[in-house]
């Protein structure tokens, strides 16, 4: 951890130094290109994106310290080192979506968000591009005031502000390639006990970003692997990844309060990549999200009742993807 900061936070912070040493040539520059390139502005919009990333970056390396400084002086409980981190989490995911939002002139479309205030429920989310790891923070954490959890893949430690703002939280770092799963398993499991009603836990039961590649990778696996429950899902959804079950299941198995919320949305396909951004894939586009809240008497207990809930509730949100995706 030590080694990988101090690779991490002298690159950000050098990278945020030249991002502002150099406005004054990348912003003709990036003008320029965009009055010669054919299509929409991208080139201004892209840089400028990327100089706001790196200033929420260095400005939450800078609040992380005062945090840490403000723990030692006024010696403060647990309790309110925690919120404190929550909201600092939840900040500066909404500044980057918010930011995402006015540059790229995105539009957003929200269904069933009243209920998100009242916790604890488990947030299962569809997870498309870079983009909606945002959702989030802006939608729910932020707005709502809830105290998110988080279960990611471990290589978002090399963000600093990820890591160190992260790893002060109850959030679960996982390696999606491990030789131990069922450890990961188990950690995932325990990030779900004593939950409280400001309290919520997020996971992509996906594991991934969807692309064509990766569902037919999948397909692949789960037909070597001769699952027909799970390989009949993949073969229903066209916009989805199947479900990994390691994890949501250990979160609904750790907790019998919470409810659950199903987040599928759409607009970011087509934009997980660089290249689709920089080809205007981003630009003027309508992000539509739907909440959906499901009691926790709705959920079966049965481990194989609850998988095949699960795998239903996905193709769900395959097919509200479908009637909803604009091309």
């Amino acid at each position: 951890m030590r080694a990988r900061r101090l690779l991490s936070v002298p690159a950000y912070l050098l990278a945020w130094g030249l991002c502002l040493a150099t406005a004054a040539l990348w912003l003709p520059l990036s003008v320029l290109v965009d009055v010669l390139r054919p299509g929409p502005a991208v080139a201004l919009r892209s840089a400028a994106l990327v100089c706001v990333y790196l200033s929420c970056e260095v400005i939450g390396l800078a609040a992380s310290a005062v945090l840490w400084g403000w723990r030692r002086v006024a010696r403060v409980d647990e309790a309110a080192w925690q919120n404190a981190h929550f909201r600092l989490q939840a900040g500066w995911g909404a500044s980057l979506f918010g930011a995402t939002r006015h540059l790229f002139g995105l539009e957003l479309a929200l269904e069933g968000d009243a209920a998100l205030g009242r916790g604890p429920y488990l947030l299962l989310m569809r997870h498309a591009s870079t983009g909606d790891t945002l959702l989030a923070s802006a939608l729910v954490a932020r707005p709502h005031g809830m105290r998110l959890r988080y279960v990611l893949k471990r290589e978002l430690l090399w963000d600093p502000c990820i890591d160190i703002v992260g790893q002060r939280l109850p959030n679960v770092f996982v390696e999606r390639f491990s030789d131990d799963s069922a450890r990961e398993v188990q950690r995932v499991h325990a990030l779900a006990r004593g939950l409280g009603p400001r309290d919520a836990v997020l996971i992509y039961p996906e594991g991934s970003r969807f692309s064509v590649a990766k569902r037919l990778r999948a397909l692949e696996r789960l037909e070597r692997a001769g699952n027909a429950q799970q390989l009949a899902c993949a073969r229903a959804c066209t916009h989805v990844l199947p479900p990994r079950l390691g994890g949501t299941l250990a979160l609904l198995d750790a907790t019998a309060e919470a409810d659950v919320v199903v987040c599928a949305h759409t607009g970011f396909e087509g934009a997980a990549s660089l290249g689709q951004i920089w080809r205007g894939a981003l630009v003027h586009r309508t992000i539509r999200v739907q909440f959906r809240r499901i009691a926790r008497r709705e959920i079966p207990v049965a481990r194989e009742a609850r998988i095949a809930w699960l795998l239903d509730t996905w193709r769900g949100v395959d097919a509200w993807i479908d009637q909803h995706q604009v091309v």
